[in-house]
């Protein structure tokens, strides 16, 4: 009797283990689909003649491409906004601050989860504080600043602000402080320098981290638009969300063009994540669990 009240048990265990895991993938299953409808209704209306992206007879045509004028809206969304500039600009200053950052806040919250020197608790709640202030409260100041050094309208100005990132430093901090020590101090005794295991020892172990600070500095990056407003004029120097305003203040309105536009600058953020995405979930696992 015992045995067979065991069996039923655990048989009635794994049916409520299956239902949980359905119930589980439906959820995931209409939450992706949630997120996903403005991307398919994007790249369905890219290929779309201009009367027909707002104007859909139903819900349903709305995420289909037709009437399916081919690249048409592509290369027009190409010749009107510079897209090919804009794009080498987006890809010059995210690339730099995405480069750059990974280097300057690995390195500072390395520091700050290895060295004990006075006034490190200071610096690492002035980090923490940092984070919660918004980028808006800082823009005017620092839009002074950069027109007093003569910065406006140029790359420099749109790269160096953004390059150490508290967030980022403070990511940095966590993740390092659940490396184990042993290993530097091994390290150590067979006669590696503080660069030496830093390069060879730590970076290794910490790719997840990096791969998790390099989506989310490219993403913020990438979608910079009040910054560049801000301080640049011309053409020359703008990313790309500037160069969908063109569709706006260019008469007339094409949004089969505004949508070709808005997929063609979607596209590297969502390559960038599917790159990385493995080392992505491994970052954010360990970077915000621990610590």
């Amino acid at each position: 009797m015992t045995a067979t009240s065991d069996d039923h048990e655990g048989r009635s265990l794994r049916r409520d283990r299956r239902r949980m895991a359905t119930v589980q993938y439906v959820i995931m299953i209409v939450a992706a689909a949630f997120f996903l409808f403005p991307l398919v209704y994007m790249v369905a209306s890219s290929f779309k003649e201009d009367s027909a992206v707002l104007s859909s007879g139903d819900s349903v045509s709305a995420f289909s491409p037709t009437p399916f004028v081919g690249l048409e809206n592509y290369r027009d969304a190409v010749d009107r906004a510079s897209l090919t500039r804009a794009f080498l600009n987006s890809v010059v200053i995210s690339g730099s601050i995405v480069i750059v950052g990974l280097v300057v806040n690995s390195l500072f919250g390395y520091a700050l989860a290895r060295l004990k020197f006075r006034g490190r608790s200071v610096i690492i709640v002035s980090v923490i504080a940092l984070i919660i202030i918004p980028f808006e409260a800082l823009a005017v100041p620092l839009l002074y600043l950069a027109a007093e050094l003569g910065w406006l309208d140029s790359y420099r100005v749109q790269i160096v602000p953004f390059i150490a990132n508290p967030l980022f430093v403070y990511l940095f901090y966590t993740f390092f402080l659940n490396v184990p020590k042993s290993l530097e101090e091994a390290a150590k005794v067979d006669g590696a320098g503080p660069v030496r295991t830093f390069v060879s020892i730590v970076m290794p172990l910490a790719k997840p981290a990096y791969a998790t600070m390099a989506i989310l500095g490219f993403l913020f990056s990438w979608g910079q638009f009040l910054w560049p407003v801000m301080v640049t004029r011309g053409i020359d120097v703008r990313p790309l969300p500037l160069g969908i305003g063109t569709f706006k203040t260019t008469p007339p309105v094409q949004w089969g063009d505004i949508m070709a536009y808005a997929t063609l600058m979607t596209l590297p953020v969502l390559t960038v994540f599917v790159l990385f995405q493995r080392w992505f979930v491994r970052g954010v696992a360990s970077t915000g669990v621990k610590g």
